[in-house]
Formats: structure tokens, C-alpha cells, sequence
């Protein structure tokens, strides 16, 4: 057995006995929530491990440059991607209040359906402007 299988058998491992204990155990209160904390704590311990045992490798004097070159891009791709996830985020929680919001306001008075469309216009933006962030961050 090599070492990619055994963390892949200790990453399922971390999912299911948990989980299990849970299920076949007594339900009471807090159970599920020292179960899940179970999991997340063998799972995320099981994730650092295999990090470094997997990716323990030695880098040359003539690989060092790309790889400078790659890690630049990695940061640039994941400032890209949490200002896109980020800013759809808040705007998704910004889209529920004010869609809300105007959805009662709708229904007690119909000639503010104008104004009630741009709020949630306003709040869907955010969205846009968080896509354009990470377009620019990649050009």
C-alpha cells in the first residue's frame, strides 16, 4: 500500500466513524455537534499530514525561478477567486434582506415597484463589482 491510498483511506475514515459513532450511539444533546467537531479536527489533521508528506519534495537552484513565477500566479488566482466568492457572498445576503424588504413593501403598496427593483439592483452589484476586481487582478 502506498502512501496516497493510506491517507485516502484515513480521509474517508475521518467522514465516516465520526458520523457513525454518532449514528449508533446515543442521541442526546450536543452529540452531533462533538461529532461534527470530531470530524472537521480528523479530517483537517488528516489534510495537514498528507500536505506534508505529499508535498515534501526538494526544489533545484534552476527550478526556483519558475517556481516563484508559479506562486505569484497562485496568490494572484486566489485573490481573484475570494473577491469573486467574497462579493457574491455579500451580495447574496444583501439580495435576501432587501428582496424581503421589498417583497412586504409590495404587498402594501404596489406603486413603489421602481423603486423596491433598484434596491435589489443596488445589492446585486456588489456581485459585478467583485467580478470586475478579480478581472482586473488577472489582466
Amino acid at each position: 500500500m502506498n502512501i496516497k491510498s493510506i491517507i485516502l483511506v484515513a480521509l474517508i475514515a475521518s467522514i465516516v466513524i465520526p458520523f457513525g459513532v454518532f449514528l449508533l450511539g446515543e442521541k442526546r444533546k450536543g452529540s452531533f455537534k462533538a461529532a461534527l467537531g470530531f470530524n472537521g479536527l480528523f479530517f483537517f489533521g488528516t489534510l495537514i499530514i498528507a500536505d506534508i508528506l505529499l508535498f515534501s519534495g526538494k526544489v533545484s537552484a534552476s527550478e526556483a525561478e519558475t517556481a516563484v513565477a508559479s506562486a505569484t500566479d497562485g496568490w494572484k488566482y486566489i485573490a481573484a477567486a475570494l473577491s469573486t466568492g467574497m462579493s457574491c457572498i455579500g451580495a447574496g445576503i444583501a439580495v435576501a434582506s432587501a428582496a424581503s424588504a421589498a417583497l412586504g413593501a409590495l404587498s402594501e403598496d404596489s406603486s413603489i415597484m421602481g423603486k423596491a427593483l433598484i434596491f435589489v439592483a443596488l445589492a446585486e452589484s456588489i456581485a459585478l463589482y467583485g467580478l470586475l476586481i478579480s478581472f482586473s487582478i488577472l489582466g
